[in-house]
C-alpha cells in the first residue's frame, strides 16, 4: 500500500512540473585595434597612440524554464561576462555577473526578479548597430542603458503588437527612493517603436524620456534615438542618435551618429563598419569609431582650449556565438 502511494505522488508532481533541459550558451567577441586618444585632464593634454586587444562583453550563460500548473512556466538565467583577451577587466576579475533573475511566465504576462536591463535600456531594441564596441552609445550619447540590481519587473503579454514593461529598483537605503523604469514598444512590419521612461534610477530627481524608431524594409535598417534628461539641478540635457544598415548577402555596411550633452558636454560619436557573416553563428567585422566632446569634466575647465577629447578607434574582430 504504501508503495502504491509513494508511486502515485511521484506520478502526481511529475504531472504538475516538467523541466526543460538548461541551455548553456555563450558569445566570444574579441577585436584588436588600434588607439588613438587625446584628452584634456586638468593638469594639461594627454594624447596617447596604442595597440589593444580587447573582450567585447563576451559571454557566457544557462538558462531554462519549468513547466508548472495552469500553462505557468517557471524561468530562470544567469549570465556571466567573460574576459576572452587578458582574463582580467579593471577590476581584476575574469567573471561578472550580467542579466541574473528568476521569475515567472504565463498567459497574464511575465515577472522578473534579480538583476537584468531597465525596461528604458531594452527599448533601444537594436538601434544600436555598434553595441558592446567602442561606438557603443554608452560611451557618448547616453549614461541610461543600465543593468540594475534590486530589480523586479513586469511584462505584459502582447496586444495588437504593443507590450508594457514596468519595472520597480529597489534603494536598498533608508530615505532614498526606489527607482521605477518603464516602456510601452510596438513591433509590426518591420516597424519598431518604444517610449521609455526612468525615475529616480540614476539617482534622486533624475528623470529620462527616451525614443526610439527602427524600420527594417527590404535590405536595409534605419533607426533613431532621442532622449531627455532632466537632472535634480534643473539643468536639461538631450541626445539625438541615427543608424542605418544595408545587408547584401552575407555583407552589412552600418553607420550611426549622434550628437549628445548627457555624458559630456557637446560630445558626439560617429562609426563606420562592416560585417562578414562566416556561418548563422559566425561573423567577423571591422569599424573606425570617432568620439568627440568639449569639455570633458562638465564646465570645470570651460574657457580652456583644450578641455575636450578626441579619440578615434579602428579595429577588426571576430564574433562566435555558441
Amino acid at each position: 500500500m504504501k508503495k502504491q502511494l509513494l508511486i502515485a505522488l511521484i506520478c502526481a508532481g511529475l504531472s504538475l512540473s516538467v523541466f526543460a533541459e538548461p541551455m548553456f550558451y555563450g558569445k566570444a567577441n574579441v577585436s584588436y585595434q588600434i588607439v588613438d586618444e587625446d584628452y584634456f585632464d586638468g593638469g594639461g593634454n594627454v594624447d596617447e597612440s596604442t595597440t589593444e586587444v580587447k573582450s567585447n562583453a563576451s559571454r557566457i550563460g544557462v538558462k531554462g524554464s519549468l513547466k508548472i500548473e495552469g500553462g505557468i512556466e517557471a524561468i530562470y538565467q544567469a549570465e556571466f561576462e567573460v574576459q576572452f583577451d587578458d582574463g582580467d577587466d579593471k577590476n581584476g576579475e575574469t567573471f561578472s555577473q550580467r542579466d541574473i533573475f528568476v521569475g515567472l511566465k504565463g498567459r497574464l504576462g511575465t515577472v522578473k526578479v534579480g538583476k537584468f536591463d531597465t525596461p528604458l535600456k531594452v527599448a533601444q531594441n537594436k538601434v544600436d548597430l555598434f553595441n558592446d564596441l567602442e561606438g557603443d552609445i554608452k560611451h557618448m550619447i547616453t549614461e541610461h542603458d543600465n543593468r540594475a540590481d534590486n530589480i523586479i519587473s513586469y511584462q505584459s503579454p502582447e496586444f495588437g503588437s504593443f507590450v508594457a514593461t514596468a519595472a520597480l529598483i529597489s534603494s536598498e537605503e533608508d530615505g532614498v527612493e526606489d527607482g521605477v523604469s518603464a516602456s510601452i514598444a510596438y513591433d509590426q512590419n518591420g516597424l519598431y517603436l518604444a517610449a521609455a521612461l526612468d525615475q529616480d534610477v540614476e539617482g534622486e530627481d533624475v528623470d529620462v524620456l527616451r525614443f526610439v524608431a527602427q524600420y527594417n524594409f527590404s535590405d536595409f535598417q534605419v533607426g533613431g534615438l532621442l532622449e531627455s534628461v532632466d537632472n535634480a539641478s534643473g539643468e536639461d540635457t538631450e541626445a539625438v542618435f541615427v543608424s542605418f544598415q544595408y545587408t547584401i548577402d552575407k555583407l552589412a555596411l552600418k553607420a550611426q551618429f549622434g550628437l549628445s550633452d548627457i555624458n559630456e558636454d557637446d560630445g558626439q560619436s560617429l562609426s563606420f563598419g562592416v560585417d562578414y557573416t562566416l556561418a548563422e553563428q559566425l561573423k567577423v567585422f571591422s569599424y573606425y569609431t570617432r568620439n568627440e566632446s568639449d569639455h570633458i569634466l562638465r564646465g570645470a575647465f570651460e574657457g580652456s582650449p583644450d578641455d575636450g577629447r578626441e579619440d578615434s578607434y579602428l579595429g577588426v574582430g571576430v564574433e562566435l556565438k555558441f
